[in-house]
C-alpha cells in the first residue's frame, strides 16, 4: 500500500486540491492536522483522507512523526510526504515512488535544484544551499536539496528511522538517521511552486537556525568526547595556564590581577563543564546502544 502523508497547519485554502491530486497517485491519503484553527482537518476528512489530529500546533517534526507512526500502523509499503500548501506537484509522485518500487533506494528526496531551481526565491535558495552543504558535510552525502519535504520512504526506512526533533530540524535528522542505518538515499528532480503561496508558517531565519541547531546537536550527541571533550581539555589547560600566570603576577606585584584571575576561572569552569557533559552524553549514548541491541 502506498500512502501520501501531508503535514498541515491552517491550510484550508490549498488542502483540498493537494488531497484530490494525491489521491490519483496513491492508495490512501493521511493528513496530520497539526492543531489548525481553520477548516483544514474537516475539509480533509470530507474528502476521504484519514486525519490524525493534534490538539495544538506541535511543529513540523512531530507532524512527520505522527505520519510515520500511522504509516507503520497501516503497514504501508511506501510513505510519501508532501506539503499542504501546494508547492509540490502531486503529479510528480510517481517519480519519487518508482526508485523504491525498482529497489534502487530506501529514501527518495525531491530536489528543486537538479534542474536549476530558478523558481525558488533567491533568499530561500541561498538558505537551502547553505543548510544542504552543512548536512552534506556531516552526513557525507552529495545531495543538492537536503530540505525538501517532498520525499518517499520504503518500509525498511519507516521501521529504522526513529525521530525525536519536533521542529523543522526533522528534515536534517531523517537524513542523518538514514546514513546511520545504511539506508540508500537518492534524489530525483521536482518542481516547486511559490508564486501566490504562503509557503511557510515559519520565518526563514528561524527555520534555518532550527535546522542548524539540530545538526549541531546530533553531531555532538554522536561524538561527544571529540566535539565536547577535546575542546573541554583545551579550555582546562588554558585555565591552568592563566592560573599559573595569576600566581606569578601575585608573587611579583603582591596583588591579584583581576582580569587574569577571571580568565582562569572562566576557562577552568568552561573546560570542566564541557568534559563533564561529554562524559555524561557518552555514557548515555553507550547505554542507549546497549538497550537497542538487546
Amino acid at each position: 500500500m502506498i500512502i501520501a502523508g501531508i503535514p498541515a497547519y491552517n491550510e484550508e485554502k490549498t488542502i483540498a486540491k493537494v488531497i484530490l491530486l494525491a489521491q490519483r497517485q496513491v492508495d490512501r491519503v493521511v493528513v496530520c492536522d497539526d492543531g489548525s484553527e481553520d477548516m483544514t482537518g474537516d475539509i480533509a476528512q470530507r474528502l476521504g483522507a484519514l486525519v490524525v489530529r493534534n490538539d495544538k500546533n506541535m511543529g513540523y517534526g512531530l507532524a512527520i512523526q505522527s505520519l510515520f507512526k500511522k504509516a507503520k500502523a497501516l503497514e504501508a509499503d511506501i510513505l510519501l510526504t508532501l506539503d499542504a500548501d501546494g508547492q509540490h506537484d502531486a503529479g510528480e509522485i510517481p517519480k519519487l515512488i518508482q526508485p523504491i518500487l525498482d529497489d534502487e533506494a530506501d529514501v527518495v528526496i525531491g530536489s528543486r535544484f537538479l534542474k536549476g531551481g530558478k523558481d525558488v526565491p533567491i533568499y530561500r535558495r541561498l538558505g537551502i544551499k547553505l543548510l544542504t552543504k552543512v548536512s552534506n558535510g556531516y552526513g557525507k552525502n552529495k545531495l543538492s536539496d537536503a530540505q525538501c519535504g517532498f520525499r518517499a520512504y520504503n518500509r525498511r526506512a519507516l521501521e529504522r528511522i526513529t525521530l525525536h526533533e519536533e521542529g523543522m530540524g526533522a528534515s536534517a535528522e531523517i537524513l542523518l538517521k538514514a546514513r546511520d542505518h545504511g539506508l540508500r538515499v537518492i534524489e530525483v528532480p521536482v518542481h516547486a511552486y511559490y508564486k501566490g503561496l504562503d509557503t511557510s508558517t515559519h520565518n526563514p531565519l528561524s527555520h534555518g537556525l532550527s535546522v542548524l541547531s539540530t545538526i549541531i546537536k546530533l553531531v555532538v550527541e554522536e561524538k561527544p568526547l571529540f566535539y565536547l571533550g577535546v575542546p573541554g581539555v583545551a579550555f582546562l589547560f588554558l585555565g591552568v595556564y592563566f592560573g599559573i600566570w595569576t600566581l606569578q603576577l601575585y608573587a611579583i606585584e603582591g596583588h591579584i590581577v583581576t582580569n587574569v584571575a577571571l580568565a582562569t576561572i572562566a576557562f577552568g569552569l568552561t573546560g570542566m563543564f564541557a568534559i563533564f557533559t561529554a562524559i555524561t552524553l557518552y555514557s548515555i549514548a553507550r547505554l542507549t546502544r546497549k538497550t537497542t541491541a538487546h
